[in-house]
């Protein structure tokens, strides 16, 4: 059996600025709420839920992207002012990585959670 992760929720202060935010970004589709959550389908197997939480600790999101999709999502990130960084620990030395021979960046959203693109 192989075995996907369908989705994920997000905790958020405002979970439908926080869904547009994500979706902007990512280039991709946020069309309201479903229920009492903020979906953003990010592909056919993978959704987004955002929630609303006042008191949360913040998160890792690690996206595989393609070359492509990297250099629109670090377009609009870099259109948009985003302090980005090259690691973890980094993630404000407006840098990207070279890691395994792709490209890699983490930036955080404004809940502060950290989001990461990655090629390979």
């Amino acid at each position: 059996m192989t075995i996907y992760l369908d989705h994920t929720i997000v905790p958020a202060r405002d979970k439908e600025a926080a869904a547009r935010f994500f979706a902007r970004i990512f280039g991709l589709s946020y069309e309201g709420p479903q229920s009492h959550f903020a979906p953003v389908r990010v592909n056919d197997i993978l959704t987004m839920d955002f929630d609303t939480d006042d008191d949360f600790e913040p998160h890792h999101y690690a996206f595989r992207v393609s070359d492509d999709e990297f250099d629109a999502i670090f377009g609009r990130i870099k259109d948009e002012g985003i302090t980005y960084g090259s690691g973890p620990r980094s993630a404000d030395n407006m840098e990207i990585n070279h890691r395994r021979g792709g490209r890699g960046c983490y930036f955080h959203d404004p809940e502060g959670h950290l989001l990461e693109i990655k090629t390979t």
